[in-house]
Protein backbone atom coordinates (compact mmCIF):
# COMPACT_ATOMS: atom_id res chain seq x y z
CA UNK A 1 0.00 0.00 0.00
CA UNK A 2 2.52 2.20 0.64
CA UNK A 3 4.95 1.34 -2.11
CA UNK A 4 1.45 2.26 -4.42
CA UNK A 5 1.08 5.58 -2.68
CA UNK A 6 4.47 6.83 -3.38
CA UNK A 7 4.60 5.78 -6.87
CA UNK A 8 1.60 8.31 -7.15
CA UNK A 9 2.36 11.39 -9.17
CA UNK A 10 3.18 14.25 -6.44
CA UNK A 11 0.34 16.77 -8.41
CA UNK A 12 -2.06 14.24 -8.28
CA UNK A 13 -1.09 13.29 -4.50
CA UNK A 14 -1.40 16.77 -3.51
CA UNK A 15 -4.55 17.86 -5.22
CA UNK A 16 -6.25 15.20 -3.38
CA UNK A 17 -5.07 15.94 -0.36
CA UNK A 18 -5.79 19.64 -0.82
CA UNK A 19 -9.62 18.86 -1.71
CA UNK A 20 -9.40 17.04 2.01
CA UNK A 21 -8.46 20.08 3.57
CA UNK A 22 -11.19 21.52 1.41
CA UNK A 23 -14.03 19.58 3.10
CA UNK A 24 -12.73 20.21 6.58
CA UNK A 25 -12.93 23.96 5.96
CA UNK A 26 -16.80 23.24 5.52
CA UNK A 27 -17.07 21.63 8.18
CA UNK A 28 -15.16 24.19 10.56
CA UNK A 29 -16.95 26.92 9.03
CA UNK A 30 -20.75 25.39 9.69
CA UNK A 31 -19.68 24.78 13.33
CA UNK A 32 -18.29 28.53 13.65
CA UNK A 33 -20.93 30.01 12.16
CA UNK A 34 -24.19 27.89 13.13
CA UNK A 35 -23.10 26.78 16.66
CA UNK A 36 -20.53 29.16 17.68
CA UNK A 37 -22.32 32.60 17.31
CA UNK A 38 -21.82 33.52 13.45
CA UNK A 39 -18.23 33.18 12.91
CA UNK A 40 -16.34 31.73 10.27
CA UNK A 41 -13.04 30.49 10.93
CA UNK A 42 -11.57 29.57 7.54
CA UNK A 43 -13.73 31.83 4.86
CA UNK A 44 -12.39 34.81 6.12
CA UNK A 45 -14.76 37.56 4.00
CA UNK A 46 -17.63 35.79 5.29
CA UNK A 47 -16.16 37.41 8.47
CA UNK A 48 -15.31 40.86 7.00
CA UNK A 49 -18.87 41.35 5.81
CA UNK A 50 -20.08 40.20 8.47
CA UNK A 51 -18.24 42.35 10.64
CA UNK A 52 -19.00 45.25 8.36
CA UNK A 53 -22.65 44.77 8.47
CA UNK A 54 -22.51 44.39 12.94
CA UNK A 55 -20.53 47.26 12.94
CA UNK A 56 -23.29 49.14 11.12
CA UNK A 57 -25.41 48.24 14.25
CA UNK A 58 -29.46 47.16 14.59
CA UNK A 59 -28.75 43.80 13.17
CA UNK A 60 -27.94 41.71 15.88
CA UNK A 61 -24.55 40.44 14.80
CA UNK A 62 -20.91 39.76 16.58
CA UNK A 63 -18.25 42.27 15.92
CA UNK A 64 -15.94 40.53 18.61
CA UNK A 65 -15.72 37.33 17.12
CA UNK A 66 -15.18 38.08 14.04
CA UNK A 67 -12.55 40.79 14.31
CA UNK A 68 -10.80 37.96 16.35
CA UNK A 69 -11.25 35.25 14.43
CA UNK A 70 -9.69 37.75 11.57
CA UNK A 71 -6.55 38.60 13.69
CA UNK A 72 -6.36 34.58 14.44
CA UNK A 73 -6.38 33.86 10.63
CA UNK A 74 -3.70 36.89 9.86
CA UNK A 75 -1.07 35.29 13.11
CA UNK A 76 -1.43 32.05 11.76
CA UNK A 77 -0.52 32.51 8.20
CA UNK A 78 2.34 34.64 9.54
CA UNK A 79 3.38 31.66 11.50
CA UNK A 80 3.28 29.17 8.47
CA UNK A 81 4.64 32.15 6.38
CA UNK A 82 7.59 32.43 8.54
CA UNK A 83 8.00 28.69 9.01
CA UNK A 84 7.96 27.78 4.70
CA UNK A 85 10.10 31.40 4.49
CA UNK A 86 13.12 29.15 2.46
CA UNK A 87 11.13 26.08 1.49
CA UNK A 88 11.99 25.83 -1.90
CA UNK A 89 9.82 22.67 -2.46
CA UNK A 90 5.85 22.22 -2.96
CA UNK A 91 5.58 19.40 0.30
CA UNK A 92 8.34 19.99 2.21
CA UNK A 93 8.78 18.81 6.29
CA UNK A 94 7.63 22.32 7.67
CA UNK A 95 4.41 21.48 5.50
CA UNK A 96 3.99 18.41 7.69
CA UNK A 97 4.72 20.34 10.30
CA UNK A 98 2.40 22.69 10.12
CA UNK A 99 -1.06 20.60 9.30
CA UNK A 100 0.62 18.55 12.15
CA UNK A 101 -0.03 21.35 14.09
CA UNK A 102 -3.50 22.37 12.20
CA UNK A 103 -4.54 18.63 13.02
CA UNK A 104 -4.08 18.73 16.90
CA UNK A 105 -5.48 22.26 17.24
CA UNK A 106 -8.73 21.24 15.84
CA UNK A 107 -8.74 18.12 17.84
CA UNK A 108 -7.82 19.15 21.01
CA UNK A 109 -10.68 22.27 20.10
CA UNK A 110 -13.31 19.51 19.58
CA UNK A 111 -12.07 17.73 22.50
CA UNK A 112 -12.28 20.92 24.92
CA UNK A 113 -16.03 20.71 23.33
CA UNK A 114 -16.62 17.43 24.18
CA UNK A 115 -15.36 17.68 27.77
CA UNK A 116 -17.82 20.32 28.44
CA UNK A 117 -20.00 18.67 27.25
CA UNK A 118 -23.39 21.25 27.05
CA UNK A 119 -23.53 24.53 25.46
CA UNK A 120 -20.13 26.73 26.01
CA UNK A 121 -20.26 30.09 27.59
CA UNK A 122 -19.57 33.30 25.43
CA UNK A 123 -16.09 33.25 26.20
CA UNK A 124 -15.39 29.36 25.32
CA UNK A 125 -17.23 30.41 22.12
CA UNK A 126 -14.60 33.53 21.21
CA UNK A 127 -11.55 30.97 22.32
CA UNK A 128 -12.39 28.30 20.20
CA UNK A 129 -13.34 30.34 17.08
CA UNK A 130 -10.12 32.49 17.28
CA UNK A 131 -8.41 29.80 17.79
CA UNK A 132 -10.10 27.62 14.69
CA UNK A 133 -8.85 30.60 12.50
CA UNK A 134 -5.38 30.18 13.78
CA UNK A 135 -5.38 26.66 12.84
CA UNK A 136 -6.96 27.61 9.54
CA UNK A 137 -4.95 30.65 8.87
CA UNK A 138 -1.94 28.13 9.11
CA UNK A 139 -3.18 25.30 7.06
CA UNK A 140 -4.40 28.39 4.05
CA UNK A 141 -0.55 29.41 4.18
CA UNK A 142 0.99 25.98 4.25
CA UNK A 143 -1.67 25.00 1.08
CA UNK A 144 0.21 28.19 -0.71
CA UNK A 145 3.08 26.51 -0.51
CA UNK A 146 1.53 23.23 -1.75
CA UNK A 147 -0.13 25.39 -4.61
CA UNK A 148 -2.81 23.32 -6.28
CA UNK A 149 -4.27 25.48 -8.67
CA UNK A 150 -7.69 26.71 -7.98
CA UNK A 151 -7.70 24.81 -4.72
CA UNK A 152 -6.51 27.45 -1.67
CA UNK A 153 -8.43 24.57 1.06
CA UNK A 154 -9.80 27.75 3.07
CA UNK A 155 -12.20 29.78 -0.04
CA UNK A 156 -13.71 28.49 -3.27
CA UNK A 157 -14.87 31.99 -4.63
CA UNK A 158 -11.70 32.44 -7.42
CA UNK A 159 -12.68 28.52 -7.86
CA UNK A 160 -16.40 29.79 -9.23
CA UNK A 161 -15.07 32.44 -11.11
CA UNK A 162 -12.76 30.20 -12.85
CA UNK A 163 -15.25 27.28 -13.11
CA UNK A 164 -17.66 30.22 -14.69
CA UNK A 165 -15.24 32.09 -17.31
CA UNK A 166 -13.81 28.56 -18.77
CA UNK A 167 -17.12 27.32 -19.06
CA UNK A 168 -18.88 26.90 -22.46
CA UNK A 169 -20.26 29.41 -21.36
CA UNK A 170 -17.35 31.93 -20.85
CA UNK A 171 -14.21 31.52 -22.94
CA UNK A 172 -15.09 27.70 -23.58
CA UNK A 173 -11.39 26.35 -22.39
CA UNK A 174 -12.97 23.91 -19.88
CA UNK A 175 -10.14 23.33 -18.32
CA UNK A 176 -9.52 22.66 -14.79
CA UNK A 177 -13.80 21.67 -14.73
CA UNK A 178 -13.47 18.58 -12.15
CA UNK A 179 -11.24 19.50 -10.36
CA UNK A 180 -12.97 23.27 -9.62
CA UNK A 181 -16.09 21.42 -9.54
CA UNK A 182 -14.80 19.03 -6.65
CA UNK A 183 -13.68 21.29 -4.67
CA UNK A 184 -16.51 23.56 -4.62
CA UNK A 185 -18.98 19.87 -3.85
CA UNK A 186 -16.54 19.10 -1.11
CA UNK A 187 -16.66 22.24 0.73
CA UNK A 188 -20.37 22.37 0.23
CA UNK A 189 -20.39 19.06 1.51
CA UNK A 190 -18.47 19.65 4.71
CA UNK A 191 -20.74 21.94 5.73
CA UNK A 192 -23.85 20.17 5.55
CA UNK A 193 -21.80 17.18 7.64
CA UNK A 194 -20.94 19.61 10.30
CA UNK A 195 -24.50 21.28 10.20
CA UNK A 196 -25.32 17.52 10.76
CA UNK A 197 -23.05 16.58 13.49
CA UNK A 198 -23.86 19.53 15.40
CA UNK A 199 -26.92 18.12 16.12
CA UNK A 200 -24.98 15.52 18.29
CA UNK A 201 -22.59 17.89 19.95
CA UNK A 202 -20.27 20.74 18.78
CA UNK A 203 -17.03 18.88 19.41
CA UNK A 204 -17.95 15.92 17.32
CA UNK A 205 -17.27 17.95 13.75
CA UNK A 206 -14.31 20.00 14.69
CA UNK A 207 -12.82 16.05 15.95
CA UNK A 208 -14.04 14.68 12.67
CA UNK A 209 -11.62 17.59 10.70
CA UNK A 210 -8.91 16.79 13.15
CA UNK A 211 -8.87 13.39 11.76
CA UNK A 212 -9.00 14.31 8.23
CA UNK A 213 -6.36 16.65 8.18
CA UNK A 214 -4.10 14.13 10.54
CA UNK A 215 -5.16 11.39 7.93
CA UNK A 216 -3.99 13.77 4.68
CA UNK A 217 -0.41 14.84 6.42
CA UNK A 218 0.15 11.40 7.12
CA UNK A 219 -0.12 10.58 3.48
CA UNK A 220 1.45 13.55 2.26
CA UNK A 221 4.46 13.02 4.54
CA UNK A 222 4.43 8.94 3.37
CA UNK A 223 4.28 10.15 -0.36
CA UNK A 224 7.23 12.92 0.50
CA UNK A 225 9.99 10.60 2.03
CA UNK A 226 10.12 8.68 -1.40
CA UNK A 227 9.22 10.92 -4.12
CA UNK A 228 11.61 13.95 -5.97
CA UNK A 229 11.12 17.57 -4.77
CA UNK A 230 8.27 19.07 -6.67
CA UNK A 231 8.91 23.03 -6.48
CA UNK A 232 5.71 24.56 -5.43
CA UNK A 233 3.63 26.65 -8.54
CA UNK A 234 4.22 24.09 -10.47
CA UNK A 235 1.68 21.49 -10.25
CA UNK A 236 -0.82 19.99 -13.27
CA UNK A 237 -4.56 19.82 -14.01
CA UNK A 238 -3.91 16.18 -13.31
CA UNK A 239 -7.83 16.03 -13.87
CA UNK A 240 -8.69 17.81 -16.80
Amino acid sequence: MTDRLRALPAETVHLWLMLVLTLTTGINDAVGYLGLDKVFTGNMTGNVVVLGMALAGGTGLPTLGPALALVGFMAGAAVGGRVLKRAKVAWSRGVTLLFALVAAMMCALGGLLLAIGREPGHVVMITVTTLAAVAMGTQAAAARQVAVKDVTTVVVTSTITGLAADSVFGNGKRSGTPRRLLAVALILAGAAIGALLLRVQLGWPLLLAGVLIAAATAVGAVHHQARPAVPPQLTQDSLR
